[in-house]
């Protein structure tokens, strides 16, 4: 029962007499019904992936997604002659999601039941329930973040910027530069809190402690001038990265304390975590402020504690500490690191905000 009430994260569909009226390689030509179209929008504007899966020739159908103005829309498009569980099967692989997260919708009750049998984690859709779909709770995801509601376009950059990778050849940081990233860091709005939400809730691995802070938590956190709620955005040539990080800093005279640091693990590889604490440092640097960053060991966030230890906390007392409210958990851990000024990374540029004079 709550496999088919958790939210789809891609909807799949065919497009004979489903997604379009008409069969295409039949009639030549074929409408694509004004409630379509705004299905197909409404359900990008909520962070819902959509793709392909049609029997049909390829070139022919994907020229007619164009010309009505909707390819755009579509992730991984499966467009042939094989078996549509297999293009179902594919999709879902590529874009790395579970298949009970999967939706198909289709107008032949063969295609369905031919689905349902090799992936019966999928839920399938009657062409005929296309007008109630958006109204399913199954489509209708309680928070919709920034992110969000650009999804696909990450997606789409992603694939292009995977596939630029597996063509570069030379050293990776030769392959970074040639990306062109830009890290902007800015004090969060009300509008991306539900975003910093979930960084704090889903990130683990590159999560200073583990702690999740609700919306009413960052809300207050905001309010209080001792505070910085810090969000970390990243794009490349490729596209937007979407938010990547989130800081949680408590300044206080003489030092600064960390009390969270959570970057995303889809930008690991590109060295955000060690970039944004660089930054970090160097800010404190130059407010000649001491940085005590709060640690708390969980079972996968042993990649942080290497990289405050790799910038050089370490557990070493100092009477800075002194004047720090005690932390909420027991098992929470202050690191201590005495700044130095720190040079920007060579293969990104930054766009930051100054923490010296807030």
């Amino acid at each position: 029962m709550a496999e088919q009430t958790s939210i789809v994260k891609c909807l799949v569909w065919d497009l004979d007499n489903t997604l379009w009226q008409g069969t295409l390689l039949e009639d030549g030509e074929v409408q694509l019904p004004d409630s379509v179209r705004e299905l197909i929008t409404e359900l990008d504007s909520r962070g819902i992936l959509q793709s392909v899966a049609s029997k049909n020739d390829h070139d022919q159908a994907w020229k007619q997604l164009e010309a009505l103005g909707v390819a755009e829309y579509f992730v991984l498009p499966r467009i042939g002659w094989g078996p549509k569980s297999e293009s179902v099967r594919e999709i879902a692989d590529e874009l790395d999601f579970a298949l009970g997260t999967i939706a198909f919708v289709d107008d032949q009750p063969a295609e369905r039941a031919e689905v349902r049998f090799h992936l019966p984690e999928v839920r399938c859709y009657d062409a005929g329930r296309l007008p109630e779909l958006a109204a399913l709770p199954e489509f209708s995801p309680a928070t919709v973040t920034v992110d969000s509601r650009r999804r696909r376009q990450m997606y789409q950059a992603g694939f292009r910027r995977k596939s630029a990778e597996a063509e570069f050849q030379g050293p990776s940081d030769d392959f970074l530069r040639s990306l062109e990233l830009e890290m902007r860091v800015g004090r969060a709005t009300e509008d991306e809190l539900s975003r910093v939400e979930e960084l704090t809730l889903r990130t683990s691995q590159m999560n200073a402690t583990g702690v999740h802070y609700s919306i009413s938590d960052l809300r207050a956190l905001l309010a209080d001038p001792r505070h910085e709620v810090l969000v970390t955005t990243l794009t490349d040539r490729f596209g937007p990265h979407g938010a990547v990080g989130l800081q949680l800093l408590e300044k206080h005279a003489g030092v600064w304390n960390l009390k969270l640091l959570a970057t995303s693990c889809r930008v690991v590889s590109f060295g955000a975590g060690s970039v944004l604490l660089g930054w970090l440092v160097d800010q404190a640097a130059h407010a000649g402020v001491h940085l005590v960053a709060d640690f708390r060991r969980t079972e996968r966030n042993r990649m942080m504690e290497i990289a405050y230890r790799l910038a050089g906390f370490t557990g070493e007392p100092c009477d800075c500490r002194a004047g720090l409210p005690a932390p909420a958990q027991e098992d929470v851990q202050r690191l201590h690191l005495l700044p130095a000024p720190c040079a920007p990374p060579p293969t990104m540029k930054l766009h930051t905000v100054s923490l010296q004079d807030a």
